[in-house]
Formats: structure tokens, sequence, C-alpha cells
């Protein structure tokens, strides 16, 4: 079952079900209280109590994803991209970036490893573009769902790099083929760790 498949459930089947178990457990000790009885609720407080962390935990975890996506969304997906005016994969590139939402300022260079020595890219992560979207260096054909994850997530990285141009990647499309690759994220130590991999086929 989905997390969107268990909150719909929640709320049309399970809600319900627990208010009137809050319900019935209030007026039961409401009569108790008028009658006088001194026992303690022994069994009736500790369910009370479990219904109610459950909730609690349900309304914070779902509050919670509301307030990831809500912030991705709000998130503005500028790219300013860097490329040689010779290259045609980049133009591919380009078009799924707008494809997927993102707002693209085009620069063409004669000089495009004087922008990757800028950005302090690694020279064993270089490709053929470069671009900057919302801070973070994006070098090559990194697919544009791995760019959201990382405006999302937002980790302390300088960015992601698909080294050389593998077969398969956005704008590098030939026919069916498709190469395998990762996306390596790097920091200012060059460190390089992998983000993602995606298998041939």
């Amino acid at each position: 079952m989905s997390h969107k498949q268990f909150i719909y459930c929640w709320q049309k089947w399970l809600l319900p079900i627990f208010v009137r178990a809050v319900v019935m457990i209030c007026l039961t000790a409401g009569v108790l209280s008028i009658l006088g009885s001194t026992a303690p609720m022994s069994n009736a407080e500790p369910v009370f109590h479990s219904y109610v962390a459950a909730n609690a935990q349900l309304v914070s975890t779902t509050r919670r994803t509301q307030d990831q996506r809500t912030s991705l969304k709000s998130t503005a997906l500028n790219a300013i991209v860097y490329h040689s005016p010779d290259c045609n994969c980049c133009g591919g590139w380009i078009d799924h970036l707008k494809a997927q939402g993102f707002k693209i300022t085009d620069f063409s260079t004669p000089d495009i490893a004087r922008v990757k020595q800028k950005y302090n890219v690694p020279d064993n992560l270089s490709s053929c573009h470069t671009a900057i979207v919302n801070g973070y260096v994006i070098e090559g054909h990194v697919p544009a769902e791995d760019i959201k994850r990382l405006l999302q997530e937002k980790p302390n990285v300088v960015g992601l790099s698909v080294p050389q141009m593998p077969v398969g990647t956005p704008g590098m499309e030939i026919g069916n083929r498709k190469d395998s690759f990762s996306v390596l994220s790097f920091d200012r130590n060059d460190s390089v760790t992998v983000f993602n991999k995606y298998s041939s086929s």
C-alpha cells in the first residue's frame, strides 16, 4: 500500500472508527465520574493515549511530507547553462530541462574550460556543458529528476556530474541504446559520492 493509499484509507475508514472510540471512552469516563466511581481506568487510559499518540504521529508525518512537496514546488527551477557554440547535445539536454519545468538562461561560450575552472569542476568529472541551478553546479547530462532531488534534499555539496557523455542520458539519446551511468556528487574537498545509478538497456 502506497503512502497516498494509506492516507486515503485512514481518512475514509480508520479516522471515523478512532473518533467513535474516543467518544465512547469519554462517555464511559463521564458516566463513571457521575456515579462516583473511584476505580482507576487502567484499561481505557492506555488505549486512549495510544490512539492519541498514533494519530499525532500520522499527522506529523503527513504535514512533513506536504511541507517537503510545497518547498520544492515553491523553489524556482532556474538554470544558467554554459556550453560550446558547436555542441548539439547540449541543446537536447536544455530541452529536457525545459520539459521538466526549468527556466533556462542559455550562454554560448568558446571558452567552456574557463567556466569549469571558475566553478571548481574536477577534471575527471567534466563533460560538455556546465550549469548553475539554484547555486549548485550541474556538470553534463544529469537527469532533471536528480537535480530536483538535489534541490529538495539540499546536501552540503558543490553539485552533481555525469562525466563524459554516456549514450542514453538526457540529450544523448541514440535509438533504444542506453549505457549504464552514474550521477556523482562532489564537494569542495574533491570527495565524490554516487548520487544515483542507471542501468543499461
